[in-house]
């Protein structure tokens, strides 16, 4: 029990910050729009990213030339590129962006969701490498693990789906406006952290 609840805390502390990932699901939420597959999308690759970790993907990870620059520039041009068409949103504004209304295709909503999660390498550093380092610390890897993967389910879950709680705010134009505004800075932001870091 005392692994799993170390797994559990140290998994909620890595996912609790903002980044491209949760303003993805805050957004998909606040939309209400194609909720449970986004949250599903990112707690099970957390789940995965986790098991990678506590099995020793971590040192393959970090054994490998070059590797973690390729997946910073990769993770680095999809976050410009999301946060350019995000800022072009915020700019224009306009009535199509109203809490509670279906917005895009699935397709589209899980496929911006698995980009936001696996071309980030803040992901492969925090799940893979740090959780899988902490988890040896434990005999009971297994439990450390589930811990951790309980964790990314009870987030996601709690964003995605508490996020309808702030439906009056966004049913303003103008609070969408600012959102999109936030999240663009916010994706810009990561991306010159990963070219720069």
């Amino acid at each position: 029990m005392q692994a799993a609840m170390a797994g559990f805390a140290l998994g909620l502390s890595l996912i609790l910050a903002i980044g491209a990932q949760n303003a993805f699901v805050l957004r998909q939420g606040l939309r209400r729009a194609h909720v449970l597959p986004v949250v599903l999308v990112c707690a099970v690759s957390d789940a995965l990213l986790i098991a990678a970790g506590v099995a020793g993907f971590g040192a393959l990870a970090e054994a490998v030339p070059g590797l973690e620059w390729a997946m910073r520039l990769f993770g680095a041009a999809f976050l410009v590129w999301y946060g350019a068409r995000t800022l072009l949103s915020a700019w224009r504004g306009g009535g199509a962006l109203q809490a509670g209304q279906e917005a895009g295709s699935l397709r589209a909503a899980v496929l911006t969701c698995l980009a936001l999660t696996w071309l980030n390498p803040h992901v492969y550093l925090d799940t893979v490498v740090l959780l899988g380092a902490v988890s040896s610390q434990y005999e009971a890897r297994l439990a450390f693990a589930l811990g951790a993967m309980t964790a990314s389910f009870v987030f996601f879950f709690s964003l995605g789906y508490g996020a309808r709680l702030l439906a009056p705010v966004f049913a303003r134009p103008v609070a969408w406006r600012v959102l999109d505004l936030v999240i663009g800075l916010t994706m810009w932001a990561i991306a010159a952290k990963l070219l720069l870091g």
